[in-house]
């Protein structure tokens, strides 16, 4: 078993830190082409587009506007940046701002025009003096000319303010031309190998190699994806990221307009399923596209090579062997730091979303079993990770054929690995490469002021937690704002996809609390994670908190068993662990169904779910269950921690919510642990071994 080496995890908080101040440097100033954001700019009618170029040489200055583009009108203007001002002749007759008005310029006539900087040389101001013709002649008009960059650096703003324009002057918004581009497809359900699935698989492996030239391919998944939110992040980039999209229509013609990257093709076998899962990982380190057989003239048209075939390959191997095989080609030449397990569903289906990240970070791809009744399967899992980077990341997911996520995660555990799921898990090649807004930093909605003493009234308290992560169902349904509500987060998008994290925070109401998730930095079981090496993950989780505004951690253990038949208490000397490396953590929580350890050190609290709303009872049973377990903690204050899946709204939770009564009060997570912390009436617990 390898273990952390103290330089490796200062080199991960350098990394982490450095994501989180800056993601390079761009030019600060308005030199250089520009072009339009129209859904932010004023309308500009026949011509809809503007390209802006700002030229500097000494006090020369060069500023080149290009109005439309098949059909368009240039205009040069070049003059001393000196406030001086110069005559300049009217060649051109178009008022380019609007052609639809009826205004000339006059041609023959001349304008008066200066030029100066303000500031500190950030803001160009450009006035221009000169005769309009209407229908009733000539009449004088002064134009203001304004550019600037926006606060964040990242736009140009174009402002023309008109002597004969009231108050309201026209708007542009223009980013730096060549950049933020990219293409978008729309995926229609399916995922079959009869079905969709080739095609898919095709487009996802396009998607990891096309992306290591930039984010450039990003997919809309359909509304009932396990991720619902890839619609609504698209649209954040491309209205506060500042993409401009593309829409592909086809395999083929995302190929046409994407293959620079890809260097040939690798052939999977739809009769052994297993081999698409080996041509990923050939997709990776060739630069290869995967293809089935019905796909070869399509990439053959377009002038790829093969790489490999594995067609009758495998046939009649046991995914030990092929996978075995696998390690023996390819292992040496795979990321140490990123391995995938693409799980999930089993049979005739497979849904490969992270694929794409899997082949631009170079990973291996499999879905072993990590069973140990499954001897060859295990042991070949159990090399796999033992082989790992320390602290790597094991992404994807289980297969829901061979084991269980207990399995799958108390191995990694063992290892000091971190898990980030799931298999759907869409885009991290596009998203990982978005930054966030210049200057932005992560603010959670602190309800509990610092220093505050809160005291419990007689009553039950009822905080309210949503499962497996922000994004993973629930976020965009229903109610969302309406009542106290607590999010987890996966602390590793801080780096994994900055700006998508940017998109819930940014996306929160009042009532929405985020917290850290889950066990470390990345999912992982504790108890299972050897002694020496859980206080540096600890650690890093607590970096990640500090990062985005956290000070509430959630644990999880189920490395001894099912949720209601393992033991999925804490010991002490784990608990002991969180208290002591988040010491600026108001509280901790824990399990996923009830979870039984309770402990409080110093006013912090950490508190076990004592429900979990299952999406099958009726709103009535659930308030039913709720009160019941107010009449056996009599005992108030009650602190009443409840879990709820991710399938259920927050309408639905309301609704139970609001069936309990006046002696109930449902209240923001952090003043819930205050108020546990300072008024504690559970009984402290600690799995005894």
């Amino acid at each position: 078993m390898k273990k952390p080496t103290f330089p490796g995890i200062l080199l991960f908080l350098f990394v982490l830190s450095s994501i989180a101040t800056g993601f390079g440097q761009t030019e600060q100033n308005i030199l250089g082409k520009w072009t339009l954001l129209p859904d932010k700019s004023s309308s500009i009618g026949l011509y809809k587009s503007l390209n802006v170029e700002i030229q500097q040489k000494g006090d020369k200055l060069t500023i080149i506007q290009q109005w439309g583009r098949g059909r368009s009108y240039t205009d040069t203007l070049m003059i001393q940046v000196n406030g001086k001002g110069k005559t300049i002749p009217v060649t051109n007759r178009v008022f380019p701002t609007n052609v639809f008005m009826g205004l000339s310029m006059p041609v023959g006539t001349s304008k008066k025009v200066k030029a100066e900087w303000e500031g500190e040389n950030n803001v160009l101001r450009v006035i221009e003096k000169y005769q309009i013709h209407g229908s009733q002649g000539f009449a004088p008009i002064i134009d203001t000319h304004m550019y600037q960059l926006s606060k964040t650096k990242e736009l140009l703003e174009y402002s023309i303010s008109r002597s004969t324009r009231e108050n309201i002057p026209l708007k542009y918004v223009l980013k730096r031309a060549n950049t933020r581009n990219a293409y978008y497809m729309k995926f229609n359900n399916g995922w079959t190998i009869e079905g969709n699935l080739p095609e898919k698989a095709f487009l996802i492996s396009l998607q990891g190699i096309a992306n290591l030239a930039g984010p450039k391919l990003y997919f809309i998944y359909p509304e009932n994806y396990p991720f619902t939110y890839t619609k609504s992040v698209f649209e954040f980039y491309r209205d506060q990221r500042y993409y401009t999209f593309t829409e592909l229509k086809s395999p083929e013609q995302a190929l046409a307009r994407l293959k620079q990257n890809a260097k040939g093709y690798v052939v999977w076998d739809k009769s052994v399923r297993t081999s698409l899962i080996v041509a990923y990982t050939v997709a990776g380190l060739e630069q290869a596209v995967v293809v089935s057989e019905e796909l070869i003239p399509m990439v053959k048209k377009a002038g790829l090579k093969p790489v490999e075939d594995f067609r009758g390959k495998f046939t009649g191997q046991s995914d030990a062997q092929i996978y075995q095989w696998a390690y023996d080609q390819y292992w040496d030449r795979c990321s140490r730091d990123f391995i995938i397990w693409l799980g999930g569903p089993h049979g005739n289906v497979v849904e490969p979303g992270i694929a794409d990240w899997g082949i631009y970070k170079k990973a291996f791809f499999n879905d072993l079993s990590t069973l140990p009744s499954d001897k060859e399967e295990y042991a070949l899992s159990n090399k796999l990770l033992s082989q790992m980077n320390p602290h790597s990341m094991v992404m994807g997911w289980h297969s829901y054929k061979k084991d269980k996520e207990r399995d799958h995660v108390t191995l990694t555990s063992h290892y000091g690995l971190r898990v980030e799921g799931l298999q759907t898990l869409p885009n991290i090649s596009f998203s990982n490469q978005v930054p966030v807004t210049p200057g932005y930093q992560f603010k959670n909605n602190h309800k509990a002021v610092p220093g505050k003493k809160y005291k419990a009234d007689k009553k039950v308290y009822i905080a309210v937690v949503q499962t497996d992560g922000i994004g993973l169902g629930a976020w965009l349904k229903p109610g969302r704002g309406e009542i106290p509500y607590t999010w987890k987060v996966g602390m590793n998008f801080t780096w994994l996809a900055p700006a998508m994290l940017e998109y819930f925070y940014k996306g929160r109401t009042p009532n929405d609390f985020f917290v850290g998730n889950l066990s470390g930095p990345g999912y992982m079981y504790p108890k299972a994670v050897p002694p020496e090496l859980l206080p540096p993950l600890i650690k890093m989780a607590d970096t990640m908190m500090k990062q985005l505004d956290l000070n509430v951690f959630a644990i999880m253990d189920y490395s001894e068993g099912a949720t209601v038949e393992g033991n999925t208490e804490l010991t002490e000397d784990v608990v002991d662990a969180y208290f002591k490396y988040m010491p600026d953590a108001i509280g901790f929580l824990n399990g996923y169904a009830p979870a039984f350890t309770f402990a409080v050190k110093n006013k912090r609290p950490l508190i076990s779910y004592d429900y979990y709303l299952a999406p099958e009872p009726s709103e009535a049973a659930a308030a039913n269950d709720l009160k019941e377990l107010a009449n056996i903690n009599v005992r108030l204050p009650y602190f009443l921690l409840m879990h709820v899946r991710q399938t259920s709204d927050m309408v639905r939770v309301k609704n139970i919510l609001d069936k309990l009564g006046p002696d109930f009060e449902v209240v923001p997570l952090d003043i819930f642990l205050k108020m546990a912390g300072q008024n504690p009436t559970f009984k402290e617990h600690f799995l005894k071994k």
